[in-house]
C-alpha cells in the first residue's frame, strides 16, 4: 500500500517544508508559519491588516496637517490639493506596474522596502519648512504606498483560503481605521506639540517594517504555492473579451463616484465645517472622525457580505444606497451633518473590497495587476478630485463642492449593467481527509 500502508492520508503529510536550513526556524517566523495551502490564514490577515492601519494612519496626517499648513505657509486651495495630488498620482501611476511585475515575478520583500519610504517621508514632513519640501515628502509616502497596497492585497489573496471577501476586507479595514485614527493623532499629537512631532510616527514605520519582513517570509515559503494553487482552482468566468472589458469600465465608473465624494470628505471637510458651522479645528477632525470610522465597519461588513449573497449585491447596495443621504447633507444642519455622513461613510465604504474581488474573478491570474489597477486608480482618482475641487472652491465656496458632489452617488445605477458571475456563495476551501 502507498505512504508505508497507512489507511488515511491527511493534509498535514502534503505540508511544503522550507529546507532544513532555513531560517523559517526561528522563533519570530515561525509565528507566521500556515503551511496548509487551503486554511485561512488569520495571523498573516491580521498582520497585514495592523500594517494598513499604521500605514494610512501615518498618511492621513498630511491631510490632517492641511489647516494649520494652510495657514502658516499661506497656501490657497489650489496648492492643498496639489499636495494631495502629488501623494495620490505617484501612488496611482506605480500601484499597476508593481502589480502587474509581481504577477510575473514575485517580490516577497518588497512590502518592507515600500515601508522604507513612507518612514522617511514622514521624516522629510517633519522638518518641511517650504512648500517644495512638503511636495517632496507627499511623493516619498506616496511611492510607499504604491508598494505597500498591491503586495498587500495580493497577501490577503493568499491568506484567504478561499473567503477571498473576508480577506479582502480584512485588509482594507485596517487602512479605513487608520484613516479614522489619523485626525485624533493630529488633533492629540500634532496640534498639540507641532509639526515636528510627526518624527515620532516614523516609529510606527519602523514596527511596520519588521511586521512586514515577517510576512515576506511567510510569503516567500507558503504564499506562493497558496497563489498558485488558487489559480488553479478557480477559471475565467464564460464571458467575451468585450463583457469582460465593460465590465471593467463599469467598476472603475463606479470607482470613480466613490473616491471623488471621498476625496471632497478627507480634503475639505473640516473646511467646510470652520467656514459653514464656525467650529473650532479640533471639532472639525472630530467629526471627520465621526464620518471615517463607520467607514471601517462598511468596508469589513461589505467583504463578508458578499461571499454570502453576492458581490453584485454589496455593490448595487453601497454606491447607490448613498445616494439619498449625500443629496441631503447640504441643507443639513451641524447635528444632521454629522449624523448623514455616518451613513454616507458606512454605505460607500463596503462597495470597494467587493470591487477589488468581484474584479479579480473576471481576471483570475491577476491579481497584482487587478489590485493595482484598481488601487492606483482610486489613488489616482483622489488625487485628481483634489485638485479639481480645490480649484472650484477658490472661483466659487467649500460649500459649493458638497453640494456639487451630492449627486456622484447617482452613477450606482450602472451596476445593473454588470454580469452575474454566479461566484459569490463559494464556502472556504478546507483540508480534506482522502481514504484508500
Amino acid at each position: 500500500m502507498l505512504f508505508n500502508g497507512r489507511s488515511r492520508l491527511s493534509y498535514r503529510n502534503l505540508r511544503i517544508r522550507p529546507k532544513a536550513s532555513s531560517k523559517l526556524k526561528s522563533s519570530s517566523s515561525t509565528a507566521f508559519a500556515d503551511n496548509s495551502l487551503h486554511a485561512t490564514a488569520f495571523t498573516i490577515l491580521f498582520a497585514i491588516s495592523f500594517c494598513h492601519l499604521l500605514n494610512d494612519m501615518m498618511q492621513s496626517l498630511l491631510a490632517a496637517l492641511y489647516p494649520s499648513l494652510k495657514a502658516r505657509l499661506e497656501l490657497n486651495f489650489a496648492q492643498v490639493g496639489l499636495i494631495t495630488a502629488t501623494y495620490q498620482f505617484t501612488a496611482s501611476l506605480l500601484q499597476p506596474v508593481v502589480g502587474m511585475y509581481s504577477d510575473k515575478r514575485a517580490i516577497p520583500f518588497s512590502l518592507p522596502v515600500g515601508m522604507m519610504f513612507t518612514l522617511v517621508g514622514l521624516l522629510v514632513l517633519s522638518i518641511s519648512g517650504t512648500y517644495a519640501l512638503l511636495l517632496g515628502a507627499s511623493l516619498l509616502v506616496g511611492l510607499g504606498s504604491a508598494i505597500f497596497h498591491p503586495e498587500s492585497a495580493r497577501v490577503a489573496r493568499m491568506a484567504s483560503g478561499g473567503r477571498y471577501g473576508l480577506a479582502q476586507s480584512l485588509f482594507q479595514v485596517g487602512g479605513n481605521f487608520g484613516q479614522a485614527l489619523g485626525p485624533l493623532a493630529a488633533a492629540a499629537v500634532v496640534l498639540n506639540f507641532g509639526q515636528a512631532s510627526v518624527a515620532w510616527f516614523a516609529l510606527m514605520a519602523l514596527a511596520s517594517v519588521i511586521i512586514l519582513y515577517n510576512v515576506g517570509v511567510w510569503y516567500k515559503h507558503h504564499g506562493i504555492a497558496r497563489i498558485k494553487a488558487s489559480a488553479k482552482l478557480h477559471k475565467a468566468p464564460d464571458l467575451s473579451r468585450a463583457q469582460v472589458t465593460g465590465a471593467i469600465l463599469v467598476l472603475l465608473a463606479l470607482i470613480f463616484s466613490k473616491q471623488i465624494y471621498f476625496s471632497a470628505i478627507a480634503s475639505y471637510y473640516t473646511f467646510y465645517l470652520i467656514h459653514h458651522f464656525g467650529v473650532s479645528l479640533r471639532a472639525a477632525q472630530l467629526y471627520l472622525f465621526l464620518f471615517l470610522a463607520p467607514v471601517a465597519v462598511g468596508t469589513l461588513l461589505g467583504g463578508m457580505i458578499g461571499d454570502r449573497i453576492g458581490r453584485k449585491y454589496v455593490i448595487w447596495f453601497s454606491v447607490l444606497g448613498a445616494l439619498p443621504f449625500s443629496l441631503l447633507l447640504p441643507y443639513m444642519n451641524l447635528f444632521w451633518t454629522g449624523f448623514l455622513s455616518v451613513f454616507i461613510g458606512f454605505t460607500l465604504s463596503s462597495a470597494f473590497p467587493a470591487i477589488v474581488v468581484y474584479a479579480q474573478e473576471l481576471v483570475p491570474g491577476k491579481i497584482g495587476t487587478i489590485s493595482g489597477l484598481f488601487f492606483g486608480f482610486a489613488f489616482g482618482l483622489s488625487g485628481l478630485g483634489a485638485a479639481a475641487l480645490g480649484w472650484i472652491a477658490d472661483r466659487t465656496s467649500v460649500e459649493f463642492i458638497y453640494l456639487l458632489c451630492s449627486y456622484l452617488p447617482a452613477l450606482g445605477l450602472l451596476a445593473a449593467l454588470l454580469p452575474d458571475l454566479n461566484t459569490a456563495p463559494r464556502a472556504p476551501l478546507v483540508p480534506v481527509t482522502v481514504k484508500e
